[in-house]
């Protein structure tokens, strides 16, 4: 098992968004390497309480660890953050004080690459799966998944302009033989691309983006799931949530959005209908990115953006 290595992003700000205090309660759906979970808990002693969740035991395991110094101060719970008010249900929390999402994957997925994560791997296996109980892997839905259900896919969540062709290529190749690697899946997608576009980063970057939200169903009620924990908050409460594509973003956005209206009736309405207030107030107008210090350290931190809002 590799060595756990994990670089929390946008640490400060998210820190500092959350504002956290004393004997205050927070969540963290995407514990990861436990780097901001560890920190919450540093910066809210001697008695602020965390609850963290992942699908991956081994970051259970070892965030464990990380966290022990803090023995007593937090509950780990393996299950997928989307099962929020089950969980605060489940642990008899009334509201938090502050919920952080980390979205994506962690450095350590991508950099252990028997997990089939990341296109620079070669003879692994192509698993992608967050959750080793997950039953779908990335090798079932490229093997097993309709060619326009592939080209759907590439085109909607890792927004490909050659998903047509990558789809076919694929379809073409599984009938003479299984596509099980990462090595095999990337030849495919070489010869897919024409020459002149291969020159914007690595060729299979969008597919394999696409493939890892698919398996992991990472956009599904995404939307809801944030709106859910908007409402988890104590009044003055804050959620941040750090999202790495624009799909992710999006679904943020719009929940947010939603929450901040005071009504949400159809515009062609003469008067509301639907009763609804305000919930929350956007603290951040426009969504944080990582400075130049950080990008020279961290280049994974280079797509993130960071989104803050607070219950009303």
């Amino acid at each position: 098992m590799p060595e756990l290595k994990h670089v929390p992003v946008l640490l400060e700000e998210c820190m500092e968004g959350l504002n956290l205090k004393s004997g205050g309660i927070y969540f963290d759906g995407t514990l990861g390497g436990g780097g901001h979970s560890y920190e919450i808990l540093r910066r809210t002693a001697p008695d602020g309480r965390l609850v963290a969740t992942d699908l991956d035991d081994y970051a259970i395991t070892r965030a464990g660890e990380r966290l022990k110094e803090f023995e007593g101060r937090f509950t780990l719970v393996k299950d997928n953050f989307k099962n929020f008010p089950e969980i605060k249900s489940s642990l008899g929390i009334d509201g938090f004080d502050g919920i952080l999402l980390d979205l994506g994957v962690s450095s350590f997925q991508l950099d252990d690459r028997s997990r089939g994560f990341s296109y620079m791997a070669k003879d692994e296996l192509l698993d992608m799966r967050m959750g080793k109980d997950n039953p779908l892997t990335a090798e079932r839905v490229v093997n097993e998944y309709p060619e326009e259900r592939l080209k759907e896919i590439f085109a909607e969540y890792g927004e490909e302009r050659f998903a047509a062709g990558i789809a076919k290529n694929i379809v073409a190749a599984r009938s003479a033989a299984p596509i099980r690697t990462v090595g095999e899946l990337n030849a495919i997608i070489e010869k897919s691309i024409p020459a002149k576009f291969k020159k914007d980063g690595h060729p299979s970057k969008r597919t394999f983006q696409a493939l890892r939200i698919e398996v992991n169903g990472e956009l599904e009620g995404l939307k809801e799931t944030v709106t859910a924990m908007a409402r988890g908050l104590k009044k003055g409460g804050r959620i941040a949530v750090i999202s790495f594509h624009s799909l992710e973003d999006r679904a943020v956005k719009r929940a947010f959005k939603e929450l901040e209206q005071d009504c949400i009736c159809d515009k062609s309405l003469p008067v509301c209908v639907c009763g609804h207030k305000r919930e929350i107030n956007l603290i951040t107008k426009h969504p944080i990115t990582a400075g130049e210090k950080e990008l020279a350290e961290n280049g994974r931190a280079a797509s993130a953006k960071l989104r803050i809002a607070e219950k009303v």
